[in-house]
């Protein structure tokens, strides 16, 4: 898979995880920060969520929690880390 094909299927995953269908995919980009208030403003309830459908959806653990918020930092930045670690 492709990054840009992983970005759009991230997008959508996480749209459909957060329930956030009136989310236009649009609005946020690629490097949009997920979790800071200039961001989405995702919080850490959403983070947990995030976490779980990453590890069902693509087989990755994601185990470390200062290393999570880099992996977390934009739809981009998990894209990334999925492809490194094999998807």
């Amino acid at each position: 898979m492709v990054k840009e094909e992983l970005i759009s299927d991230l997008k959508k995953n996480i749209m459909k995880t957060l329930n956030l269908q009136d989310l236009d995919p649009e609005v946020f980009g690629d490097n949009t920060p997920l979790f800071s208030e200039d961001g989405l403003g995702f919080d850490s309830v959403d983070a947990l969520e995030l976490v779980v459908m990453v590890e069902n959806s693509y087989g990755i653990t994601i185990g470390d929690k200062d290393e999570a918020k880099s992996i977390f930092a934009s739809v981009s930045s998990l894209a990334d880390y999925i492809l490194a670690k094999g998807k």
